[in-house]
């Protein structure tokens, strides 16, 4: 394997926390590994909500973070959110300096939109439903006149090294040739922002890249996991047969739009007394039952008052044409959609992972922000906090370096090849069948026996091992907590327990060890 070594920082994945925290690195020298060109493929570009920050006069830090703490169900970091939201109103300012065009009123001010469980309107967007790709083409402008940053594009990280209990390099690969060789990249700094794990189910609002690749590869040196059993399902995902599934943003519900099925019965009234507005958790498994029972749960816009709904949802508008569908006229088919991982990897307030030498920002990181439950629009903001603050703590913690050259890479054609295709697809329809909206502790570990048989029947494919690792960690923790809250819902134990109001760790390890016993339990 060719071997480069670097004393650049790495940063692994191309979003808005990789590039946030590239140039607030600046001029430290970085190198930002891109599967994609930049702004495609990355969960970033794709947020529609855009960011929470209490810039109302009359609203708070205080209020948001109280917000955030109950949408949490009991186990988020009272701390952490007390710091998030109050430092959020700095980077809405810090974003606004870099020319992303958020959405303004006719005084000048932020316009702010309402979303699921928040007191106030406190979601600035862009372009109505456009906040992660407006906000991603102001960074990616930032960082292509930024000397310091080098971006490798068309290239994929596969594996971490360690020496001890440090971070010795990186393994990257060419992201579009079936079947390249690999380069190990020497290097004792990397800062993992490489996304979530959405991917993983059939039914999804993430790119296609996107299938918790990260946290297994930090799991795999040892990283400690946290809160891995809650993934969240975004509700209003458009149910059209589409994969990656189109997002129907939350501010639409915020602004009137309802959710009725097929008899025109607004469903979620009677549920709970936000109805529409209520946490994500509670909205998705509503739209769930509905679907399980054959109702087709649909989102009703047309409730919404004014001639430029059009125009301020494009993204909306453009996933029902190309599906012939008119909100205008009719509501639109939904379901409820793996869209955001609250667990992940176990960072400290500074994004220290476990690790030495590693940090983690945005959704691979877990922090305490989210708990059991994320509150909408909060994980741009983690993401941009957490981005900072991992520049900050690797300026402060590693050697200055004022230059380092350009990393020379290329890539030719290997002879090895992965055939992972039907893998993946079984991977996927099992963690949807078995971890999703809905679990319970026989569905679970039958989830675990298919992981272990997938990731068996691909021993050469790191990166599918990669994925079976995040798998196996989801799973096994979601069988450990024995109970229901937030986001994870066990049929078999419904009610909350008081006593398991606490985060989970867990290490691959353990969980690996859980999972072979099930397997010979079953044998």
């Amino acid at each position: 394997m060719e071997e480069i070594t670097t004393e650049r920082v790495v940063i692994i994945g191309a979003g808005l926390g990789a590039l946030y925290a590239a140039l607030n690195l600046a001029p430290r020298p970085v190198i930002v590994i891109s599967p994609e060109v930049l702004g495609e493929g990355a969960s970033s570009a794709w947020a529609q909500g855009g960011v929470a920050a209490a810039m109302d006069i009359n609203d708070s830090p205080e209020k948001h973070a109280l917000d955030t703490v109950r949408a949490g169900a009991g186990t988020v970091d009272i701390n952490v959110a007390d710091m998030v939201t109050n430092v959020a109103k700095d980077h809405i300012l810090a974003l606004t300096r870099m020319d992303t065009p958020f959405d303004r009123t006719e005084d000048g001010g932020y316009t702010l939109s309402r979303e699921a469980a928040h007191s106030f309107a406190r979601v600035v967007r862009v372009k109505g439903d456009q906040a992660g790709f407006e906000i991603m083409a102001a960074l990616i402008k930032q960082v292509r006149q930024t000397p310091s940053i080098q971006v490798l594009e068309g290239t994929m990280a596969v594996e971490l090294l360690k020496e001890g209990n440090r971070i010795s390099g990186v393994v990257i690969e060419d992201a579009n040739m079936p079947c390249s060789n690999q380069i190990r990249l020497t290097t004792s700094v990397v800062l993992l922002a490489g996304g979530g794990s959405g991917g993983l189910y059939a039914l999804t609002t993430n790119p296609p890249r996107i299938r918790g690749q990260v946290i297994g590869m930090a799991a795999r040196v040892g990283a400690l996991i946290a809160d891995a059993e809650f993934v969240q399902f975004h509700p209003t995902a458009l149910n059209v047969g589409e994969d990656p599934a189109p997002l129907a943003t939350e501010a639409l519900r915020g602004e009137g739009a309802i959710l009725v099925n097929k008899h025109g019965v607004r469903f979620m009234e009677p549920i709970h007394e936000d109805a529409e507005l209520a946490p994500r958790d509670i909205v998705a498994r509503a739209i769930f039952e509905q679907t399980q029972a054959g109702l087709n749960p649909m989102l009703d816009i047309r409730p919404i008052q004014g001639e430029n709904v059009k125009m301020r949802y494009p993204a909306l508008f453009e996933a029902c044409a190309r599906n012939n569908i008119d909100p205008i006229k009719a509501p639109v088919p939904v379901a409820a959609a793996a869209h955001y991982h609250m667990g992940g990897i176990a960072t400290d307030t500074d994004g220290h992972a476990s690790v030495k030498g590693l940090w983690v920002c945005g959704e691979a990181s877990s922090t305490g922000l989210h708990g059991a439950n994320r509150l909408a629009s909060n994980g741009l903001l983690e993401a941009l906090v957490y981005a900072r603050i991992c520049a900050q703590s690797i300026v402060a913690e590693t050697p200055q370096i004022i230059e380092s050259p350009q990393l020379d890479v290329s890539f030719e054609a290997s002879s090895e090849k992965h055939n992972d295709i039907e893998a993946m697809n079984q991977l996927r329809q099992t963690m949807t069948d078995f971890v999703g909206v809905l679990r319970n502790g026989d569905g679970l570990r039958e989830a675990l026996q298919h992981i272990a048989v997938l990731e068996e029947s691909q021993r050469t494919n790191i990166s599918f091992i990669n994925m079976c690792a995040t798998a196996t960690l989801i799973a096994v923790s979601a069988l450990l907590r024995e109970e229901s809250r937030g986001a994870h819902e066990r049929t078999d134990f419904p009610k909350t327990n008081k006593l398991a109001e606490k985060r989970s760790q867990i290490y691959l390890s353990e969980a690996l060890d859980i999972r072979a016993e099930i397997s010979q339990d079953t044998s």
